[in-house]
């Protein structure tokens, strides 16, 4: 149904109400007829207003023009759009990067970086690349490379101060715990120099020079710290200098060492003490004295038992758990069933000769012979389950216990920033260069940290993975007004998985944190 204007032979103009049906045309109603066209105009109205209020429906010319309108606008809107962004992980790790306090180093190209470490961690020259193709970021290379000798120079110990002072308001005022460990951190380099040399790697790339890196962290993983030494530096040599120069910058009076194992020596333990330091330090129990190592096997090995005995000016705390049983013995048997099949052939050449992991089951003849030894089996079945841990603290047994086992957050910390943030392998060449590379990468941690935390807190039910892999996809759309020369900027937040991110790009949320 339509209003029609039909021409009579006089000249008058008849406005009617038409019906199509069955593709004939009727006259239902005829609203009147004039040659005056303000007349022509009113009638016409009248038409639409007795269709609307007898049928509720619309005249397909009215229909008509809306949607050429519509699609005018829409054309006109599309036309004008000045770009494009795919800026949601931006958006939101903007946020972070202010509530965390870095906001304070007013210089583009460090948030820059940051961000991109984040969100794709690539070299320096395709990091470039991707701000300005990603992001819109007016970034250049050799504005990067100024920009890194700069933080190495001027800006480290401010982030580092930032950093620290970010972690004790999250925690209250108190860090109370400090976890230490290290890692190497190789390059893709035939030759090194003083810093990067080889040594032992935990990445196993024995051959490639590299860094050592030591981290301070707090507890549930906050970075607080971090120094880097000569690649073949001995690890359990790095955790005092780290420490001792971190309390005195910080005036820290009151914590707790946390450290495993493999930085346990004596020269360490008295060092600690010497400071007056508190500490937890995972102890080797399968090197101690006779008499130690007899007491601890004599112990009832019952789950979540705790026994302890003097040691020095400390205690050693002995602990059984059925599941670190199980562990050991799992372990255990695949490193044998490893060995059997490495070793089938009773040979062995020199170069495979070492006692590392489980060959310390091997016995091997002077003719290079080679055989597993059932007997150190057996033995080492009799340590199943127990750990060993030394502390000069007064706290209980069972809370050392679990204060060490907070060391799982620094592991954590090393495999985000190995893997995630790619923190190797390293391409730069110049210390001050691997410094600031390093430094970035530790900022980019420290914002991932702070991520995990709001989301934690604002119920969020995802990852900081999860989360930067759907803010990936939003976009946001630039349109450019031309008769006010204004920009209109909206954030497209369109699918479901979109929306369940959309707390995230509300301005008033991030204000209220």
């Amino acid at each position: 149904m339509f209003i029609r204007k039909k021409k009579n032979p006089s000249g008058i103009i008849s406005v009617q109400i038409i019906d199509k049906s069955k593709g004939k045309y009727c006259v239902i109603k005829t609203i009147g007829s004039s040659a005056d066209l303000a007349t022509i105009d009113t009638l016409y109205l009248q038409g639409k207003q007795w269709i609307s209020s007898h049928l509720g429906e619309q005249d397909i010319f009215e229909a008509h023009d809306k949607a050429l309108e519509e699609r005018q606008v829409t054309e006109y809107l599309i036309n004008n759009v000045e770009n494009i962004l795919l800026n949601g992980v931006q958006l939101v790790l903007n946020n972070v990067f202010k509530i965390t306090g870095f906001d304070s180093i007013q210089d583009d190209i460090f948030r820059q970086l940051v961000i991109a470490r984040l969100s794709q961690p690539m070299s320096k020259s395709a990091t470039v690349e991707y701000l300005k193709s990603h992001f819109d970021e007016d970034a250049q290379l050799h504005s990067v490379y100024r920009y890194l000798d700069k933080l190495y120079k001027t800006q480290q110990e401010k982030i580092q101060q930032i950093s620290v002072e970010h972690t004790q308001r999250i925690l209250g005022g108190k860090i109370g715990l400090l976890f230490y460990d290290v890692t190497t951190l190789y390059f893709e380099a035939d030759y090194g120099d003083e810093l990067r040399e080889t040594g032992f790697s935990k990445d196993g790339k024995h051959s490639q020079p590299q860094v050592v890196l030591g981290l301070l962290v707090s507890k549930d993983g906050y970075p607080l710290s971090y120094s880097i030494f000569n690649g073949s530096q001995y690890e359990g040599r790095t955790m005092l200098p780290v420490v001792e120069d971190f309390v005195q910058r910080f005036n820290l009076d009151d914590f707790i060492v946390v450290a495993d194992s493999g930085l346990m020596s004596q020269s360490n333990i008295a060092m600690l003490e010497s400071g007056n330091y508190k500490y937890i330090i995972g102890a080797r129990i399968k090197s101690e004295s006779n008499e130690i190592k007899t007491w601890a096997l004599s112990l009832a090995k019952q789950d979540g038992t705790f026994n302890e005995t003097p040691k020095g000016l400390a205690r050693l705390i002995v602990g059984y758990s059925d599941n670190r049983a199980r562990k050991d013995r799992h372990n255990r048997e695949k490193g044998v069933k490893r060995l059997e099949k490495a070793y089938r052939s009773g040979n062995i050449t020199k170069e495979n000769i070492n006692k590392r992991g489980y060959n310390k089951f091997l016995e091997i003849s002077d003719n290079v012979r080679v055989a597993i030894n059932q007997e150190k089996i057996k033995q080492d079945e009799q340590w199943d389950g127990l750990k060993g841990y030394l502390t000069n603290t007064d706290l209980p047994a069972k809370e050392v216990y679990e204060q060490y086992n907070g060391l799982w957050s620094i592991e954590r910390a090393f495999r985000i920033t190995k893997g995630t943030l790619e923190m190797r392998p390293m391409f730069h060449f110049t210390p001050k260069r691997i410094e600031a590379h390093v430094c970035i990468c530790f900022v980019a941690y420290k914002v991932y940290k702070e991520l995990e935390r709001v989301l934690k807190t604002s119920h969020i039910k995802l990852s900081v993975d999860k989360v930067l892999d759907i803010a990936k996809t939003i976009t946001t759309i630039k349109v450019k007004l031309p008769n006010s020369g204004k920009t209109l900027t909206k954030t497209m937040l369109l699918t479901q998985r979109h929306r369940s991110i959309s707390q995230l790009f509300d301005k008033n949320f991030w204000e209220i944190l």
